[in-house]
């Protein structure tokens, strides 16, 4: 029996020494970091008065990928830049913060370009959901804070111009 023991002492510390003495082998995977790409204006105006909040150079995400990727490995926007999703019909949309570097406010616009409803300063890479709440059809994501900044409502409206 002490042979056994001793045979099983053995196996231990050579397992525990091999185990201590390899080295963790992580892999760091690098992405190309995104630049913005104007394709159009967007201008958003108060519900009420229809006065002008503010004009932004928009990149539009209409595709798949593009919206799947939205901002992702990106390490910053201008305050006049912003991204505009464009979806094919009003539904209820939900959007993370995965790989997303940086705090955005996200714009829900309605199929009338009314603004439906928004959530602001969302996380940097935060996975949970952020839902639209109702069916829209545009989304719109600008840096933190602008939301608070131009006072949005909902029932702002906006207006845009893809570039040709």
């Amino acid at each position: 029996m002490f042979k056994i023991q001793r045979s099983f002492y053995y196996q231990f510390v050579f397992l525990l020494a091999f185990s201590m003495g390899c080295k963790e082998d992580k892999k760091v995977v690098k992405t190309e970091v995104v630049s913005f790409t104007k394709e159009g204006e967007l201008s958003i105006y108060k519900g009420e008065t229809d006065s002008l909040i503010t004009r932004l150079d928009i990149e539009i995400a209409s595709t798949s990928y593009e919206t799947q990727t939205g901002l992702m490995y990106r390490n910053s926007m201008k305050d006049n830049q912003a991204m505009l999703f464009i979806f094919e019909e009003p539904a209820y949309h939900s959007f993370y913060m995965k790989n997303t570097r940086f705090s955005i406010d996200i714009i829900f616009i309605d199929d009338q370009l009314r603004i439906a409803s928004f959530k602001e300063r969302a996380k940097p890479m935060d996975e949970n959901g952020l839902s639209s709440e109702v069916p829209v059809q545009y989304v719109l994501e600008v840096n933190a804070g602008l939301a608070e900044t131009w006072q949005l409502e909902i029932g702002d409206r906006i207006s845009y111009l893809e570039s040709k």
